[in-house]
């Protein structure tokens, strides 16, 4: 598994967040750091594609070290 951060360029509402149960999010101004582990790259695109599904632009992602 592979811890990732995601940061989004929204404020993703509490039921939003839900759609990402395996995802930590964490809310700053105007924007939301999703932090959890992936599996593997077909987990992350699933993600991506999710997000890209609700109009949410993705700002950056960082696999964060063990």
């Amino acid at each position: 598994m592979t811890r990732i951060m995601i940061r989004v360029d929204a404020q993703l509402t509490d039921e939003l967040s839900t759609a990402f149960p395996h995802l930590t999010a964490r809310h700053q101004p105007a924007t939301t750091a999703l932090t959890g582990e992936l599996t593997d790259q077909e987990e992350l695109q699933g993600v991506l594609s999710l997000l890209s599904t609700l109009g949410v632009g993705v700002v950056e992602i960082v696999t964060i070290p063990e």
